[in-house]
Parts: C-alpha cells; sequence; structure tokens
C-alpha cells in the first residue's frame, strides 16, 4: 500500500471529515478528530488491513502519519 491510499484509509477509520488537507508529514495528534477512541480504530485498523499488532504506545508514540505508515509497513 502506497502512503497516498494509507492516508486515505487512516482519514476513514478515525472519520476526518477533510481528507485532503492531510499529508505524510501531519501531526495527527492535533486533528481535531483525534480522540482516546482514534486509538482503539487504528488498532484495530491495522489488524484488519495489515494483519499487524500495533501497540497503544507505538501509536501515542508516533508524531506523524508517516511514522505510522512506517509502523505497519516495516
Amino acid at each position: 500500500m502506497e502512503i497516498k491510499e494509507f492516508i486515505e484509509k487512516f482519514a476513514e477509520a478515525i472519520e476526518v471529515e477533510d481528507a485532503s488537507a492531510l499529508t505524510a508529514q501531519t501531526a495527527f495528534h492535533d486533528l481535531e478528530e483525534w480522540s482516546s477512541l482514534s486509538v482503539m480504530l487504528l488498532i484495530a485498523f491495522f489488524d484488519e488491513e495489515f494483519e499487524k499488532e500495533v501497540a497503544e504506545k507505538q501509536i501515542r508514540e508516533a508524531v506523524t502519519i508517516q511514522d505510522l505508515y512506517n509502523l505497519v509497513t516495516a
């Protein structure tokens, strides 16, 4: 999966209304839609799409969408 597609699916997973404003360098913790529920949604998304188990701590330590992408594609 390319980063562009990942961004689109990330936006869908946490219900970002304007995904076109997101880039790989977006600090996702600063998004209006970001909440504690978003962490759980991402864990489920990563498991379903990539069959990767990502810990809550790893998501909280990530800063950008690129960091999240790197977690699941490494």
